[in-house]
């Protein structure tokens, strides 16, 4: 990999920015187990090696089985997952992959029937933070950690 900037010395105070972003979400209503599922699912679609690292360790140490971590981009197609945490799943693919249509008015709708309003802005601001990291990670070429 080629030997490119470190944001967090370059531009310190975005770096502590992110960073600042990145703790409101454990004051959210999320359990950490959807976060892991959003930062995971986000950082699979993004292909950012350094996240999906990261963050398939953090959800095994929070409980997550090694079984929905592999199953996670096929989530569509197994029963492991609850409807709650698959609508939590479609709300993290639609937004990630905003060109195709957005966050849909059937997913909404639908998350509104296991989410309050200010959950869904929680799941939101998730999905937008672990999307950013990606970026970031991927444009500096971060290397995964073994």
């Amino acid at each position: 990999m080629e030997n490119r900037i470190k944001i967090q010395d370059v531009q310190p105070a975005a770096w502590k920015a992110m960073y600042g972003l990145s703790n409101y979400l454990t004051h959210t209503d999320l359990s950490k187990l959807h976060l892991e599922l959003i930062k995971i699912r986000a950082s699979q679609i993004n292909g950012c090696a350094f996240c999906i690292d990261i963050h398939t360790k953090d959800a095994l140490k929070n409980g997550e089985t090694t079984q929905r971590i592999f199953l996670l981009n096929a989530w569509h197609d197994t029963d492991l997952f609850t409807d709650e945490e698959k609508t939590l799943l479609a709300m993290t693919e639609e937004i990630t992959l905003i060109s195709n249509d957005g966050l849909t008015t059937k997913t909404y709708n639908q998350a509104k029937s296991y989410f309050s309003e200010e959950v869904i802005a929680q799941i939101i601001m998730a999905v937008v933070i672990i999307n950013s990291w990606n970026r970031i990670a991927i444009s500096t070429q971060m290397p995964e950690k073994i």
